[in-house]
């Protein structure tokens, strides 16, 4: 054998083994509840032997999970990482987020988001209704776009070529007695789509389910997607699909709002650097209106950096690390592990008698000298509330997520946070037990890292390990993103005239290969909002 026929026939090996692979995730994808190791090997007629090695490297590498109680496969984290990447800029899950929660609890029944992918509407997220007899299509799912409310809705927003064009490579393929298999009957639906604003599916996918729905089109025109309500045909009867569907199609107008054109900027142009010192870690930008100067800190070579004029310098040192920096009676304080010190402008430094709990991960000024606090559970979640001067915690709120950053905006009296991991902006607001998440960012992008407000309403967050920065609108749409030449921007602060923004990174957890790349990490950059 040749060595060109040689290297031919081990790409082909090479193909049928990756085909496999796939065969086995469509597999396991497939089956909400998992697969055994032995009903894949039955589904897909491999050998037993073979199966074992594809699943053993599938769990390696994080795209297939093993359930050790029910002794079942399903699909791994990375899978759900890798689709939401898909749809990361803007993010159309979290513009979505909040309509598709609001018609759940309008309807008590389920909502969906979908978009199109080839002649199909794919599933992208799933809101429980709050009957336990409900629609039970699950996020990843496919169906077929000619019978379903989602689809029929897509078809009915794009133009006439497009629609076209997808209608020639359709199979009408019947499911239940209703399925729509005729293509002028397929026609004169889309126009009546087209004229009331909203599609229905009237038991065409499934027996017995029915629902509604609208498609998102963002400002540019595009078709992005679309949502929908679904349940019982019994509840959602065609006198409610009828009055529901303006809703439907209203919200779906306001997640389209969302979505407008992000506005990129190099960092060339957008930001400079301050002269002074470099930091591990910074942190914790606080700025001081009777002052009118920002101070931050060096979280790792602990530090508190005071900004005058154009110029950054080291204020005080300290040997505890820095978890904070506050206000309280128009004196700056730092907070470390052992409680709250005062720093005079001289930069000597007094001790408090305030207390701060143990597992602090977030601290910010609220109204006056009030403190807001977040506080690490033991069961991995974490306590929202007011700081006690006792040291104790008045708590508000109970997360399920590590909160890595809190920020107080006085304009409305909202309390943000961020959570890192799960990458997410959350809104509190004080004297309600809800919690709304403004805005989510997939970990492919970097994890969300502190915060800050400009004037206009937007919400900046500084992406560490993504080389960016971000700002919302009071929507939650991503509207500018701004590269940095750093890899780990870690804080924002805005002055109190709202002409500036300051951007805080790190330079410790950057690779020596990349600081190559990047000698400014650990430095404070400026940018003009104005």
């Amino acid at each position: 054998m040749s060595g060109r026929t040689s290297m031919a026939a081990r790409a082909g090996e090479g193909t049928q083994a990756l085909e496999k692979a796939l065969d086995v995730l469509d597999a396991i994808g497939s089956a909400p509840n998992g697969l055994s190791q032995a009903e894949v090997t039955q589904r897909l007629a491999l050998p037993r032997t073979t199966v074992y090695r594809l699943l053993a490297t599938l769990v390696e590498r994080g795209f297939v999970r093993r359930d050790p109680v029910r002794r079942v496969y399903c699909l791994g984290f990375r899978c759900f990482e890798m689709a939401r990447q898909v749809y990361a800029m803007p993010d159309l899950v979290a513009a979505a987020a909040i309509e598709l929660r609001a018609l759940r609890d309008l309807t008590g029944e389920t909502t969906y988001l979908a978009t199109l992918d080839g002649v199909e509407a794919i599933s992208l997220e799933r809101f429980d209704g709050a009957h336990s007899q409900r629609s039970q299509a699950v996020p990843g799912q496919r169906k077929p776009i000619h019978c379903t409310s989602q689809g029929k809705a897509i078809l009915a927003a794009l133009d006439d070529g497009a629609r076209n064009a997808l209608l020639r490579d359709l199979t009408l393929k019947p499911l239940t007695p209703r399925t729509i298999t005729d293509r002028r009957r397929l026609q004169a639906e889309i126009k009546a789509t087209i004229a009331r604003g909203y599609a229905i599916d009237d038991e065409e996918i499934v027996v017995g389910v029915c629902c509604v729905g609208a498609a998102i089109v963002d400002p540019a025109g595009r078709v992005r997607g679309s949502i929908s309500v679904a349940g019982p045909s019994w509840r959602l009867t065609p006198e409610r699909l009828q009055l529901l569907g303006p809703e439907v199609a209203e919200a779906a107008r306001r997640i389209g709002a969302q979505l407008q054109q992000t506005r990129a900027e190099g960092a060339d142009v957008a930001l400079k650097v301050l002269p002074g010192p470099w930091a591990f870690h910074g942190a914790h930008p606080l700025w001081h209106p009777q002052h009118r100067r920002l101070y931050w800190a060096d979280v790792l070579a602990p530090a508190l950096h005071r900004v005058s004029g154009a110029a950054d310098h080291v204020l005080a040192s300290f040997d505890q690390p820095i978890v904070g920096l506050v206000l309280q009676a128009g004196t700056v304080c730092v907070v470390h592990a052992q409680g709250i010190v005062v720093v005079d402008e001289d930069g000597s430094a007094c001790v408090t008698e305030r207390r701060v709990p143990a597992g602090l991960s977030a601290l910010c000024n609220g109204d006056g000298d009030l403190l807001w606090a977040a506080v690490r559970r033991k069961d991995g979640g974490t306590a929202v509330g007011r700081l006690q001067t006792d040291g104790h915690l008045d708590v508000r709120w109970r997360l399920p997520d590590v909160l890595t950053a809190l920020r107080w905006r006085a304009s409305d009296g909202t309390l943000f946070a961020t959570a890192s991991e799960a990458g997410s902006i959350l809104m509190l607001q004080p004297g309600t037990a809800g919690v709304r998440r403004l805005a989510t960012v997939p970990r492919g992008s970097g994890l969300v890292s502190g915060l800050a407000f400009d004037d206009g309403g937007g919400v900046w967050t500084a992406l560490r390990g993504g080389w960016n920065i971000m700002r919302f609108s009071a929507d939650g749409g991503l509207d500018r993103v701004v590269g940095l030449p750093v890899p780990c921007p870690t804080d924002l602060a805005v002055d109190g005239e709202g002409e500036w923004l300051y951007v805080l990174s790190a330079r410790q957890p950057v690779p020596l290969d990349i600081l190559n790349q990047s000698p400014l990490s650990g430095r404070l950059f400026r940018m003009r909002l104005q």
